[in-house]
């Protein structure tokens, strides 16, 4: 169902039998399946077809572990290397590739996390972080991370030594983006705070730019990105200044 939700959030509308014939499935499974999203809100049911809900093509945080996921991993264990030993404030961004992150980081007991996202907060007390900082604020359901005012309010009154950033879209047109103006702008709250910033993106994410500009590629250090990425948007990334990594089969390439 995830693949069926993800055709659907990219074209915004779909016929049933468009999707039977690319997912090779039934098409009384498809109709079932678009049922089953529809209840629960992910999409919306037409006559002899499927559409959108009004997000911008975001998937709900739940249903994108999948994606890319071992392109993520590898990236992941990428940027575990450019965090210092010793005591080191991180703060993280919600999403997949921050989360994998976490996971990369198992049991460092001289970090504390800042974040501003639920569910890695979960995630850290479960892989042994001991000082975990949660900034709150609104809970927005699709990623599960707290923002506004109250968050931001947060970021801006501590410091940190690295900010690891996920993002729904990295290009030198649009700088960082995501799908939400809110989220942007308190993740970009947290960005500000930070002595360096890294973006981990997976090679999907290289040239999109979504609705909500979360930072201008000036206040990015370093990209770690996987061996999918467009090579010439990765050029023009370098050109304008942010040191860029290319992890391929657990090996990094700069």
């Amino acid at each position: 169902m995830v693949r069926l939700l993800q055709l659907v959030a990219e074209r915004g509308d779909v016929q049933l039998r468009d999707l039977a014939g690319e997912l090779n499935a039934s098409a009384a499974t498809i109709r079932r399946d678009v049922g089953t999203l529809a209840e629960q809100g992910l999409l919306i049911r037409t006559h002899g077809g499927a559409s959108a809900r009004p997000t911008g093509g975001e998937l709900p945080v739940n249903l994108r572990g999948g994606r890319n996921q071992q392109a993520k991993r590898t990236i992941a264990r990428a940027a575990v290397e450019q965090i210092p030993l010793g005591r080191h404030a991180v703060a993280m961004t919600g999403g997949t590739t921050t989360t994998e992150v976490l996971r990369a980081l198992d049991r460092r007991g001289d970090l504390t996390i800042v974040t501003n996202s639920v569910g890695l907060a979960i995630e850290a007390a479960g892989h042994g972080q001991n000082r975990v900082l949660i900034a709150g604020g609104i809970l927005r359901a699709t990623s599960l991370e707290l923002v506004g005012s109250l968050a931001e309010s947060t970021f801006r009154q501590i410091n940190v030594g690295t900010a690891i950033v996920g993002c729904d879209g990295i290009s030198v047109q649009g700088g960082l983006t995501t799908h939400d103006d809110v989220e942007a702008s308190t993740n970009h709250s947290m960005i500000e705070r930070a002595q360096r910033v890294i973006c981990v993106a997976d090679g999907s994410k290289i040239g999109v730019a979504t609705l909500a500009r979360l930072a201008e590629l000036s206040e990015v250090d370093l990209l770690i990105t996987d061996a999918t990425a467009d090579a010439a948007e990765l050029g023009r990334i370098r050109a304008a200044g942010v040191e860029v990594v290319v992890v391929d089969e657990g090996t990094d390439e700069s």
